[in-house]
Parts: C-alpha cells; sequence; structure tokens
C-alpha cells in the first residue's frame, strides 16, 4: 500500500514538473516564433536600407524611401511624456489605497475606478481624447500662442497617461499591502510621523514593486495603438514640439498595412514592427536591471 501510494506521489510530480518545462517552453517557443518571423518579412528591408532606416527621416511608399526615425522619435516621446504625468498620479493613488484607507467605502469605489479604467477599450479613450480633449488642448494652444492643432503628441500622451495609470497603481497598492505591519509600527513607537514612516518604511520596502509597475506600464504605453492614432495626428514628419503632430511605430503599422502595395512596403512595415519589439524588449531588460539594483541597495 506504502509502495502504491510513493508510485502516484512520484507520478504525480514527475506529471507536473512535465507540465511546467512544456509551458515555459512553449513560451520561449512563442517568443522566437515572432522575433523568427518579424525578421523573416523584414529581411528585404533590412538588406535593401540598412542601419537608414533608422536614421532615416523620409517615409514616401510611393518613391521607395523608409526612414522610421519621426516614428521612433514620437514613439519614445508620448510614452516617456504619460510616463511623467502618470507616475505622481498613480503614487498617489497607491498610497491613498494602501495606506491611508485600506478599508470601507472610499477604498472600494477607488479600487472600482482603477479596475473600471483598466478595463475601458482603447477606442474609446481615442473617442474621449478626440472629442473632449483635443478642443480643451487647441484653446490652450490658442492662450499661450501656440499652433492650434489640437491633436499631437502632448494630446496623445495625456491620453495615454491616464490609460497606463491603473496598470502601476493596481500593482502599486498591491505591493504596499505586503509591508509588514511590525515595521510601521516600530517606526511609529519611535517617534515617526505618518509621512515619515510612509516614505521611509513603506515606500522604501516596496520600491521595487512600484517601480516593475511603471516599467510595466511604460511597456504598455510603447505599444498602444489605436488610442493614439486617433488623436496623434499621424504625420510622417519629424514633430517640430511635442505639441505638434507626430506619430507613433505602431499607430503607422495599423494606418499602412494594408495599403501595402509591393513586398518592399511590407517588409519595411514588418521591420518597423520589430524595431519596436526591440525597443520594448530593452527596457523591459533595463527595467530589470535597474530594479534589482534597487533592491540589493537597499538590502
Amino acid at each position: 500500500m506504502i509502495n502504491k501510494l510513493a508510485m502516484n506521489s512520484f507520478s504525480g510530480d514527475q506529471s507536473f514538473k512535465f507540465i511546467l518545462l512544456s509551458s515555459a517552453a512553449f513560451i520561449l517557443m512563442l517568443v522566437a516564433g515572432i522575433v523568427i518571423t518579424l525578421y523573416y518579412y523584414s529581411s528585404l528591408s533590412l538588406s535593401t536600407f540598412g542601419l537608414e532606416f533608422i536614421t532615416g527621416s523620409t517615409w514616401d511608399p510611393v518613391s521607395g524611401e523608409y526612414g522610421i526615425l519621426p516614428f521612433l522619435i514620437g514613439t519614445l516621446l508620448t510614452s516617456i511624456i504619460a510616463l511623467v504625468i502618470s507616475f505622481p498620479l498613480s503614487l498617489i493613488i497607491t498610497i491613498f489605497i494602501g495606506e491611508y484607507f485600506t478599508t470601507g467605502m472610499p477604498n472600494t469605489l477607488m479600487r472600482g475606478a482603477v479596475e473600471l479604467l483598466a478595463g475601458i477599450p482603447s477606442i474609446i479613450y481615442g473617442f474621449w481624447g478626440l472629442f473632449v480633449l483635443v478642443p480643451i488642448v487647441r484653446e490652450f494652444q490658442i492662450l499661450f500662442d501656440i499652433a492650434p492643432y489640437g491633436v499631437g503628441i502632448f494630446t496623445s500622451a495625456i491620453v495615454l497617461a491616464i490609460m497606463i495609470i491603473p496598470y502601476s497603481a493596481s500593482i502599486g497598492y498591491e505591493v504596499i499591502g505586503l509591508v509588514p505591519k511590525e515595521l510601521k509600527e516600530a517606526a511609529y513607537s519611535l517617534g515617526a510621523t505618518r509621512y515619515e514612516v510612509i516614505k521611509n518604511v513603506t515606500l522604501s520596502y516596496s520600491g521595487s514593486g512600484i517601480t516593475a509597475g511603471v516599467l510595466l506600464s511604460f511597456g504598455r504605453a510603447l505599444g498602444e495603438t489605436m488610442a493614439v492614432t486617433m488623436v496623434i495626428g499621424n504625420s510622417n514628419l519629424l514633430p517640430g514640439s511635442i505639441f505638434g503632430p507626430g506619430n507613433t511605430m505602431a499607430s503607422l503599422i495599423a494606418n499602412e498595412f494594408t495599403e501595402a502595395a509591393n513586398e518592399l512596403y511590407l517588409s519595411a512595415l514588418f521591420e518597423t514592427g520589430l524595431i519596436l519589439f526591440i525597443v520594448t524588449a530593452v527596457i523591459n531588460i533595463l527595467g530589470k536591471i535597474i530594479i534589482k539594483k534597487f533592491v540589493s541597495g537597499t538590502k
């Protein structure tokens, strides 16, 4: 009887281990498959343009000139500005839910609002930005004697900031909830104020988790398509300022993929997707390095 139970346990462990290894292998194969596919279909563009594809600023399918520098700059500008706008707001929400109102109606309402923001389709954000935010930005530009486009990089960055707040905020208040109560009680017993406890204990202890949430939201901003496409202006020129129209790599692919009339045009779009994939991967790797250094530095 004991031998039978031992055999069943061993068989179960082996099966579970096989499932885990198979799942991990599938994920690696999936990522490799995406990279290989993008590289294969972009090979013609890679061999034709080389590095000039990244440094070139002209995108003209009629003459066969393809350079994605304006779209690369537009992608980074919108994402970075959105991150700068969203970080203070998401940190405030994190502290509000995780420290001041951990239970009760305010907590429930705020959590519900954050979850609702995360679940709204991006096309709805695009409609809201186009019909509500663009007129407001246009009035702001007129007030400060700026060319009143309304649409542009700054407008799309505001929409992106609202979209990515739930990602960093939700991870933030979950991480803050894991801070041991003993640490905070010890700080209070030493005479620390609530502000000092939040600053020196809570945020210090949960800093790596909050940083991870910020990086997750940044990755989300880099790949957003529909909402940005509707309010960025879709200009293929280098942006003159953050208030002017621009374009992103994701929006470029979404707008022009169905119009690719020849093999080189299609290959250039695939190379754009490959570069967007690489940029996202590099940012994720750098984020992990930063988190690792932050954690080791706080020990």
